[in-house]
């Protein structure tokens, strides 16, 4: 083993290994805030994929070549953003993966002066949004939109 841990935006190439990553983490996802059925990130196919990896900014992290978290984020013209599919392996949390792909948006986002990023996470999923406090978002709102209840998170950054 190399030991190697590589955070890098994701090409075409990548999208089987981000559908692997956000299966696992999605059926966590909705077993840990007891949803049933499905949801979107559990649908996508290979296609949507590979547009997002074209229109957005997507990144894939390794670990000795095995893909182990994956995040996504839309720069919008206002210089707003937003995050989605953002997922980590079940084998590879607590380790840091999480935080670095979130501090890696933070400098994307900085460098080309977002003033503001959200998201939307369930609000039953307390690690998750413990998780998503320590890295300085707060609760704007909550709408049940999906069936159940989603909290909008914000977080700001200096102009």
């Amino acid at each position: 083993m190399n030991y190697s841990f590589i955070i890098r935006k994701a090409a075409i190439k990548d999208a089987e290994d981000i559908r692997t990553v956000l299966q696992e983490s999605f059926i966590k996802y909705m077993k840990d805030t007891g949803l049933s059925g499905t949801m979107e990130a559990l649908e996508e196919d290979l296609d949507k994929i590979k547009l997002d990896i074209e229109a957005k900014d997507v990144f894939i992290a390794y670990i000795d070549n095995i893909p182990v978290g994956t995040i996504r984020v839309e720069i919008k013209p206002d210089k707003t953003a937003y995050i989605s599919r953002f997922g980590v392996r079940l084998d590879y949390h607590n380790i840091g993966i999480g935080k670095s792909l979130m501090n890696l948006i933070d400098k994307l986002l900085t460098a080309h002066g977002v003033t503001s990023v959200s998201l939307h996470t369930a609000s039953k999923y307390m690690d998750l949004v413990r998780f998503y406090y320590g890295r300085g978002f707060y609760v704007k709102s909550t709408s049940t939109d999906r069936g159940y209840v989603r909290a909008l998170m914000i977080k700001e950054y200096e102009e």
